[in-house]
């Protein structure tokens, strides 16, 4: 289903996608096309991406296409979601220590429809960071390891 989502291949793609998508949620989905919770994460974008498109634009980045980016986001499970708005990078509490970004697949297009309305209403009041809404026992878990220098 990942045919139907625009893909973004260089790091200069990327920076002009959150450079110029205004006044929605820019959603970038970090993760690689032949992985099979992947593309089930692509399959629940895609359906929402027309019943969304007046909040939010979606794009697939692959990860190695884009190392600065899995580097700098720290994306070291995939697939990972991350939003912006206005150029913005929004941060979101999943009840999980990371609030950088979505780790994993939405349960439901239920609750990727829910996050992306509760991150447009909270960027448009000015936050940058909310409360996810989703249901804490349809978020995976997963243990973030940090590695020191």
């Amino acid at each position: 289903m990942s045919f139907f989502l625009p893909k973004l291949q260089t790091k200069r793609e990327v920076d002009q996608v959150i450079k110029t998508v205004a006044e929605r949620v820019l959603v970038l989905r970090f993760g690689r096309d032949q992985d099979a919770v992947c593309l089930q994460l692509d399959e629940i974008l895609s359906k929402t991406a027309h019943d969304l498109s007046k909040m939010a634009a979606i794009y697939l980045v692959d990860v190695d296409s884009v190392p600065i980016y899995t580097r700098y986001f720290d994306i070291s499970y995939i697939p990972s979601t991350v939003f912006f708005f206005n150029g913005q990078h929004m941060k979101v509490d999943y009840g999980s220590p990371d609030h950088t970004k979505f780790i994993g697949c939405f349960k439901t297009k239920q609750d990727f429809i829910d996050l992306i309305e509760v991150i447009f209403r909270g960027a448009m009041r000015g936050k940058l960071i909310v409360h996810s809404p989703i249901d804490p026992r349809n978020i995976p878990k997963y243990d973030l390891l940090y590695h020191g220098i």
